[in-house]
């Protein structure tokens, strides 16, 4: 018998980190991490799931890093902010070869490359089926992508922002340190802030906690986990009130 199960969520946030976009090394864009990321993305987009992707750029240029090596913080910061545009770009064009209809959104204007972000005009691309991708963060220096994409999931109206990391969830200390780290399978944004775990920065933490936002924390680098997940599986953690 076939399977009747449906999706949880209807329309979706999906968070990348740069790094991630970099492979192993997390440095730069590898063109496998890439297609691996795209063709997971294509699996649930293929469940009728309405998909938007925010991307960092860390693989590229980190804004807080530049300053400390002497770069103007808001300088640095729109440079960080120029680099997730190029991971954007990168993943359409994965996606496209995948098949999948993309639009790239940029907070920051660049008219050959990208759409500028409307709200309205992307709400409506997702009701054409397409995954749109925003780049360009918040167009703002001081804020981190994490926060980009909590706007943006609230703006949008979707029902849940996917945290995809190297780590199968959120941890009381750095488990690749202490083998005695204790995994949470919920945890409250409260806890999260008081605690200062580094899964996403305050900013964006407080953000969905105001908006009432659950976020899911879980390792998109095992094969169909994004699926699982998007089908109401227990993976990750689960950030709520």
């Amino acid at each position: 018998m076939k399977s009747t199960r449906h999706p949880k969520y209807e329309r979706i946030l999906l968070k990348l980190s740069g790094e991630a976009l970099g492979g192993e090394q997390g440095v730069g864009i590898s063109a496998q991490a890439v297609r691996s990321m795209a063709e997971q993305i294509r699996e649930v987009r293929e469940l009728g799931v309405q998909m938007v992707l925010v991307v960092g750029g860390g693989n590229i240029f980190r804004g807080l890093s530049g300053s400390e090596k002497g770069i103007e913080r808001a300088t640095g910061d729109y440079m960080g902010m120029l680099a997730t545009v190029i991971n954007a770009l990168a993943l359409q064009d994965a996606l496209e070869k995948l098949g999948v209809a993309t639009r790239v959104q940029s907070a920051i204007s660049m008219a050959q490359v990208a759409e500028p972000f409307i709200r309205r005009r992307a709400v409506r691309h997702l009701e054409k089926g397409r995954v749109v991708i925003f780049g360009g963060g918040t167009g703002n220096p001081y804020f981190s992508t994490d926060t980009a994409a909590a706007l943006r999931a609230t703006e949008i109206g979707a029902e849940v922002i996917l945290k995809a990391t190297k780590v199968d969830g959120i941890y009381d200390s750095d488990p690749k340190k202490n083998a005695k780290a204790k995994r949470y399978s919920q945890i409250r944004y409260i806890d999260c802030l008081q605690q200062q775990l580094k899964v996403m920065d305050s900013t964006a933490f407080s953000l969905c906690m105001d908006n009432r936002m659950p976020i899911i924390v879980f390792d998109m680098f095992r094969p169909h986990n994004l699926k699982r997940v998007v089908m109401g599986d227990k993976v990750g953690t689960l950030v709520t009130l």
